[in-house]
């Protein structure tokens, strides 16, 4: 049973860093591309490989690229629409903070235990911290699973090419040659709701350390002693009642024994009744 208790504190201590890294790596560390193409009537003023890179923290509107106009040689400079940054910079913070919270208290918990435990300090604010973090992780989350449709729509090679004015020219073709990987920031989304449902489980274990939990627990054996007292005084009361009750029926016997003893020393009742 100890072994099983300390594997459960080894994941509840290891698994928020674990599942913090992989938050913020796999949203902080995306890069994407998405190429399309402008075929002209004169094929000598055709792009057919026009590449657009745009990363984190998803500034899109700054993300630059020349297209030509189908006019010579002229190009024109786009941008792409929206900024981004708010929702994956706010996911990325709560992950790398909860990140070095979770180290920090790994320290605490192997190290400093005693100090933890004192006063009931440490259990109180580490409940506290602890929800908080599971509340910023679901609205994080939230927001940047939101941030990144908006990504994905921003990002479309299909409504990309409704930004260049060649592609309004029924004579030119203009099409995607091929969309962004979506499947880290995907990911990204995911690890942020399954940081929220980690934190949210370790409120109870952390719960469990507060004066809160430990007061409760300590109450319940002082009732039991409670109980144990009163079974104990009604034992001793109704062994003094039957006591009480043994000796008023001895007086009861001695009082009969000398009432007997009275009437048949009288001789009148007694004469008459052999008669």
């Amino acid at each position: 049973m100890s072994q099983f208790l300390q594997i459960i504190t080894v994941v509840h201590v290891i698994s928020p860093q674990l599942f913090a890294i992989f938050a913020f790596a796999t949203c902080g560390g995306y890069s994407g591309q998405l190429r399309v193409s402008v075929d002209c009537i004169n094929k000598s003023d055709s792009n057919l490989s026009i590449a657009i890179n745009f990363a984190y923290p998803f500034r899109l509107n700054r993300v630059e690229f020349d297209v030509p106009m189908c006019e010579g040689r002229r190009q024109e400079r786009l941008y792409l629409i929206g900024d981004f940054s708010s929702s994956a910079e706010f996911f990325v913070t709560i992950a790398v903070f909860s990140f070095l919270y979770s180290l920090l208290a790994t320290v605490v918990y192997i190290f400093f235990q005693n100090k933890y435990s004192e006063n009931n300090r440490g259990p109180l604010i580490d409940f506290i911290v602890t929800v908080v973090f599971s509340f910023m992780w679901l609205v994080s989350s939230s927001a940047w699973a939101k941030g990144l449709s908006d990504v994905k729509a921003a990002t479309d090679p299909d409504e990309v090419v409704l930004l260049m004015s060649a592609c309004k020219v029924q004579t030119n073709k203009c099409s995607s040659v091929y969309g962004p990987r979506w499947s880290g920031l995907n990911t990204s989304v995911v690890f942020g709701y399954l940081n929220f449902v980690l934190w949210a489980g370790n409120i109870w274990f952390v719960f469990k350390e507060t004066g809160w939990h430990k007061g409760g627990a300590a109450r319940y054996p002082a009732s039991s002693s409670e109980k144990q007292a009163t079974a104990f005084n009604q034992q001793v009361y109704n062994q003094g009642s039957f006591d009480q009750s043994g000796g008023a029926f001895t007086g009861t016997g001695d009082f009969a024994q000398s009432e007997y003893s009275q009437v048949g020393n009288y001789g009148g009742p007694i004469s008459y009744t052999n008669q």
